[in-house]
């Protein structure tokens, strides 16, 4: 007797912790399709128990622990992350989750999130110049039983931590997520916990559609999947805890295998020829300019486990290099207005800042601090290039006045007669290390390329750090600290940038960091056109426009840099 009764006492218990399972177990639910195209909309039909919240949890199979990166950088930096988040090198998430539920609150809360301005300024999210709202995942131990069963294939507290850290964190997000949300051009966070955006009206809840009726338990769910989710990604659909199906997530245009991204190329050529003439014109800004294309148009992002400044970066090199060349025929062969001794010493100081001393300062020091530094530095330069407009300082600059008034009575006698402008031509006077004289439309100015060579070093370190070419220190060095005239600054500034491009790149590869090929040559085919364009065009404006349109480029990535205006 003792026996059947001690049975019916361990079903008892065991049919009472099943209850406590919220009764997840009655669930039936189907998808609706088996394949999507990424950015179609998905959509989960079926029942759960009356009463019962809805938990859908959509999580990719394919999963991503730190221990899977060979990246650099990024073993480095998950690892430190992993000491100050509690997640280990083997803790694995899956790369794509999302949480569609009729109670967000079981995992978290909406809170408010301020940003913009220096770090010092938004240290730990108390401070900023804009006020938005975002979805603040809470901690594992915050949680309780039903949210955890909900959770499906995150388990451990470690797991819980690490797609916190992956959700939340801007790095974690570019080097795993890859899906942003955001407000203006500012990254906010990941989508994880999706409720119904008609009720909601979050906007990391848009496209996202759940339908309750607690009465009877029947359901229909939806959400957009993410637009550039990578071609043949396999998802897992848990309803409640139980899986009730799987389905596939085709390609829906051209995919950049290392670009994370699906672009048409023939939109990045465009995109590169822009930029291209703009750089070749001013010599300065191409590869930031470039960049910010990449951030804002292309969201060049990378594979999963690679940072995308990382893939970015030795994209962005291929504009760099490519469109100084597709101008620089014109300006040394048909025009002669290269300055050799300059531009060749700058070249040497900034090839050995970018491939040698730029991995170890750029190893030291955080991104957000160069950040800071150079807008500091780019807003004395975009003022101080104004402030050389001023009569009192063109006065005091008489070379520079007489080879403008020249140039500006080329241009009106050119107009006159119906022809092109003749650019003056580079004419050395005296040629040494230290003391470099040349005339320049009847004019003499003097440089030192010693100096300028040294000064090449530290740009080439900048350049190294941010995948550029340095083209927006070079020019208003040259025109500032050497009181060189535009039109001769432009030409030597391209020369550099050819150095610095060589030597960034090369210090990628030998970090094993590739970039994209489709979304490289894309960037080398525009960058060429647009540097013949550009070459050009400079003869078109005059001193004085150029220095102009250089200084608002300065003021451009000063706010950029500073995060002062979400939209630039």
């Amino acid at each position: 007797m003792k026996k059947p009764l001690l049975s019916i006492m361990l079903l008892s218990i065991a049919l009472v912790f099943i209850s406590a399972g919220a009764g997840f177990c009655r669930t039936q639910a189907s998808v609706s399709a088996t394949e999507y195209k990424a950015g179609d909309v998905v959509t989960i039909e079926g029942a759960i128990s009356p009463g019962q919240d809805l938990y859908i949890a959509i999580s990719s199979q394919d999963t991503f622990a730190p221990k899977d990166t060979n990246g650099v950088h990024e073993v480095s930096k998950l690892k430190k992350a992993g000491e100050k988040k509690g997640f280990a090198n083997d803790t694995a998430i899956p790369a794509l989750y999302y949480m569609l539920t009729s109670n967000p609150d079981k995992f978290g809360a909406v809170t408010d999130k301020k940003f913009g301005g220096p770090s010092f300024f938004t240290q730990k999210g108390k401070r900023g110049l804009y006020k938005t709202t975002m979805f603040k995942l809470a901690k594992f131990d915050a949680l309780d039983s039903e949210a955890k069963i909900a959770l499906a294939t995150i388990k451990t507290k470690a797991e819980w931590d690490f797609f916190r850290y992956a959700h939340e964190d801007k790095y974690g997000i570019n080097t795993i997520v890859k899906e942003k949300t955001q407000v203006g051009k500012v990254t906010i966070n990941a989508r994880t916990i999706l409720g119904d955006y008609s009720q909601t009206q979050n906007y990391w809840d848009k496209g996202t559609s759940i339908q309750l009726d607690k009465n009877t338990g029947k359901f229909t769910a939806s959400f957009t999947s993410f637009r550039h989710t990578p071609p043949n990604t396999e998802f897992d659909v848990y309803v409640n805890n139980v899986k009730s199906g799987s389905y596939n997530v085709k390609s829906n245009g051209f995919w950049l295998s290392l670009g994370g991204r699906y672009m048409n190329p023939l939109w990045i050529i465009i995109g590169a020829i822009l930029v291209g003439t703009y750089f070749s014109m001013i010599g300065a800004a191409g590869g930031m300019l470039m960049a910010a294309f990449q951030v804002m148009v292309i969201q060049t992002a990378g594979p999963i486990g690679i940072n995308a400044a990382n893939v970015l970066r030795p994209s962005n090199m291929a504009l760099t290099l490519f469109s100084p060349l597709g101008s620089f025929y014109r300006y040394a062969v048909k025009e002669k207005r290269v300055a050799w001794p300059v531009g060749i010493s700058f070249g040497v100081g900034i090839f050995m800042g970018s491939i040698w001393l730029g991995q170890y300062v750029t190893k030291y020091l955080s991104m957000s601090s160069y950040k800071e530094w150079l807008a500091v530095l780019v807003v004395i330069m975009g003022i101080r290039t104004l402030y050389e407009l001023s009569p009192k300082v063109m006065a005091k600059r008489k070379n520079i006045k007489a080879m403008t008034q020249k140039f500006n009575d080329a241009v009106a006698k050119a107009k006159s007669s119906g022809t092109s402008v003749e650019m003056g031509r580079i004419e050395p006077v005296k040629t040494g290390i230290t003391d470099y004289r040349f005339k320049f439309w009847g004019e003499e100015f003097t440089i030192n390329p010693l100096l300028f060579g040294i000064l090449g070093i530290g740009i080439g370190i900048v350049s190294r750090s941010f995948g550029i070419g340095g083209g927006f220190l070079l020019v208003p060095a040259m025109t500032t600290l050497g009181a060189l005239p535009m039109y001769v600054a432009v030409p030597i500034s391209l020369i550099g940038t050819c150095f610095s491009s060589i030597g960034s790149f090369i210090g990628y590869l030998l970090n094993s960091y590739l970039p994209d090929m489709v979304l490289m040559v894309s960037i080398i085919i525009g960058g060429f056109i647009g540097g013949m364009l550009g070459s050009r065009a400079q003869k078109l404006f005059s001193e004085k426009t150029l220095k102009i349109v250089l200084a608002i480029t300065m003021f451009f990535l000063f706010f950029r840099f500073f995060k002062i205006e979400i939209w630039i």
